[in-house]
């Protein structure tokens, strides 16, 4: 076969995959809502899997080694919940008792301040009878608003019982997938064209490795982080230390918006709950000492640096997720785009050694170190005329 028929063939088979990419993305579009307990139930199997492999190894049946994984599994997640649950409600019931204490530091401190320095007067916009008149002269406007909700919250108990349905299988699921993952993996790799076997090997366990450190990692990073600001704003006094430690833990797989947004609502409850500055430095204290222990120690240890995102690709990932696959984008964001980061690392590599780079023309070679004696010699004095 000639050249151009070669290079016809290539082509035909690019498209084919980009074709069946494009299909691919219009049924995750499409099956979202339904796919998520299913991704969900997917990477519970795939974090499991491997204490499963390594019981096997000494000896166990697959179906006890899963048993054993789930079950364990199963009582650290009932237990997490039965002892955050209940200290969650009381931070929100507290929360709740303090949002008069919020309200008089927003109009009596905080607005002032802000008018003194912006020359803006922003009080007016929070008066009650301005709201008031605000709500009368939109009457209609308000009216499709409250029309468009009641519609939502009729709606909201269909939505209420695919949750619950969520919940429910989200464990069967997660049983499955831990059994047969070895086995999918195999009907996955049989699929694989042979030509290519050995590249998709290569950035498959490229890409578990990354995933691997996100998952597990990442994932070990955040509890940290939220136990290590939680002890430390309860141990400053702060009434609602326990919820905003964990808010920044949660947040904190995105680089440097959890201490951020902890330090803001820390900041905010101390000064409404305190009023003075020793415990606001007290509250900026914990969260200095929360990255140090995240940058010298907690990443380097449990994550490394085999992720290789940027905070900005991380925060771009997040909101593209979000917005092309609503909540099942925000949990695939992550880990889609440290596997495409594992592509565009395979991609460099093979355009660093195509001829696209190179170019077609033989590389010009400068001999510098032959230049470099020729000018030494030319330097030196001649024997002759010592």
């Amino acid at each position: 076969m000639d050249e151009t028929g070669s290079s016809t063939i290539s082509l035909a088979r690019r498209w084919q995959w980009l074709l069946i990419a494009v299909i691919t993305g219009w049924l995750l579009w499409l099956l979202a809502p339904v796919l998520t307990p299913f991704v969900f139930a997917a990477m519970l199997g795939w974090l499991g899997d491997p204490t499963v492999d390594r019981l096997e190894r000494r000896g166990w049946s697959r179906h006890v080694a899963v048993t054993f994984v789930f079950s364990t599994m199963a009582v650290v997640v009932v237990a997490v919940l039965l002892l955050l649950v209940p200290l969650i409600e009381r931070q929100l019931v507290t929360l709740v008792e303090s949002l008069p204490r919020y309200r008089d530091w927003l109009i009596g401190s905080l607005l002032p301040w802000l008018e003194e320095r912006t020359g803006i007067d922003l009080t007016v916009w929070l008066d009650p009878e301005r709201l008031i008149q605000l709500v009368r002269e939109h009457w209609e406007r308000a009216g499709g608003v409250a029309a468009t909700l009641l519609g939502y919250l009729s709606r909201s108990g269909f939505a209420l019982i695919g949750w619950l349905a969520n919940i429910v299988l989200l464990p069967v699921l997660t049983f499955y997938f831990l059994r047969d993952w070895d086995l999918l993996v195999e009907r996955i790799a049989a699929l694989v064209p042979r030509d290519h076997i050995g590249t998709v090997r290569r950035l498959a366990h490229e890409s578990d490795l990354v995933l691997g450190a996100f998952l597990r990692g990442q994932f070990s990073v955040m509890l940290a982080l939220g136990a290590l600001y939680a002890i430390g704003l309860w141990a400053v006094g702060l009434d609602l230390g326990l919820l905003i430690g964990v808010i920044a833990g949660l947040v904190s797989f995105v680089p440097y918006l959890g201490p951020a947004t902890g330090v803001v609502l820390g900041v905010v409850a101390g000064t409404v709950q305190f009023g003075d500055w020793p415990h606001v430095a007290m509250i900026l204290a914990v969260f200095g000492i929360g990255q140090a222990v995240e940058s010298y120690w907690l990443t380097p240890k449990l994550v490394g640096d085999r992720i290789g995102l940027h905070p900005v690709a991380v925060i771009f990932a997040i909101m593209a997720g979000g917005q092309l696959f609503g909540f099942l984008g925000v949990l695939l964001a992550l880990p889609v785009a440290a596997v495409a980061n594992v592509l565009l690392g395979y991609a460099h590599e093979r355009y660093t050694h195509s001829r696209l780079y190179a170019g077609d023309r033989a590389p010009i070679l400068l001999d510098t170190e032959g230049a470099a004696l020729r000018d030494i010699d030319a330097a030196s004095p001649d024997d002759d005329h010592a």
